[in-house]
């Protein structure tokens, strides 16, 4: 709701307002940027103009159809890194956009509050999705009956205890190649391939806080190598250290012998499959009413 203030300044022919917009990241800091050339604050915010950030058009409608918009960046200013973008750092980050009177920052209004989606890196700049708070009631929900389990591994469905000394490895990194190969002492009480699929978190230094998946877990020459999917952080340094949880694959064998948590597997393993769905009575074969598979 627009206050009675600002609604008086707009109805001038002249108005001095500008847009400003807070992002909170995950990790719990706040950006301020705006469109006007110097900076403002409020609300204990301070919104910086030399930002190299940007936003589109906001589409808004009526009922509960989702708001949304963009926002556009250079990967120049210190504000935003390329590197906090790869950690996931904006990842599902809140958003919220007001119309300021710049000359007077009290008469405000809110035009946006939402989380940033889909965020797409092209050379050195970033397009990021706005999505609205009606984008929470666009979602799907209910369970999908598949063979694999629908649980993610030490959630509150699957309740694997990932602080079992037996399911992670807190390890100082020994060599570094090209932020996505990471080589460690070979910790020999965790077999080859432990790790795969599991992730990957650094603890301390300049990365703190990079996250990646584990593509390759390898044993060569009394060492450790993991291998993440996507590139970590500039950051990273040796003898930062790491923690690397062990992975799962989804498949029911696999919870009962590496994880003995058969009673919680959250897939249906013996759900029949395709053909069995389009089969159809014959006279040959044994016809006793038993099993088909």
């Amino acid at each position: 709701m627009i206050s009675d203030a600002l609604a008086d300044h707009l109805a001038l022919c002249a108005t001095t307002v500008c847009r400003a917009w807070a992002v909170t990241r995950g990790d719990g800091a706040v950006l301020g940027f705006t469109d006007h050339d110097r900076p403002i604050e409020f609300e204990g915010i301070n919104f910086f103009p030399d930002s190299g950030l940007s936003t589109s058009s906001l589409d808004q409608t009526t009922g509960l159809a989702v708001d949304n918009s963009e926002a556009i960046g250079i990967l120049s200013n210190p504000a935003i890194r390329e590197e906090d973008i790869r950690a996931g750092q904006y990842d599902g980050a809140k958003v919220q956009s007001w119309l300021v009177n710049w000359q007077n920052v009290d008469e405000r209004r809110v035009l946006f509050r939402g989380s940033i989606g889909e965020i797409e890196r092209q050379g050195g700049a970033f397009r990021a999705e706005l999505r609205g708070l009606a984008e929470a009631l666009s979602r799907s929900n209910g369970r999908v009956y598949q063979r694999s389990c629908g649980a993610i591994l030490g959630d509150v469905a699957c309740g694997v205890d990932m602080t079992d000394a037996r399911f992670f490895l807190e390890a100082e990194i020994v060599a570094i190649d090209r932020g996505v190969r990471l080589t460690f002492s070979e910790h020999p009480e965790f077999d080859e391939g432990w790790f795969l699929r599991g992730r990957l978190e650094v603890l301390n230094g300049a990365g703190q806080s990079a996250v990646g998946i584990v593509k390759k877990d390898v044993l060569s020459g009394g060492q450790r190598i993991i291998e993440v999917w996507e590139y970590l952080s500039s950051g990273l340094g040796i003898g930062d250290l790491v923690r690397i949880e062990a992975g799962c694959d989804k498949r029911c064998n696999t919870c009962i012998s590496k994880f003995s948590n058969l009673l919680n597997f959250q897939g249906f393993p013996d759900i029949p499959g395709e053909d069995w769905l389009v089969s159809y009575p014959t006279s040959n074969g044994v016809n006793d009413g038993g099993s088909l598979r």
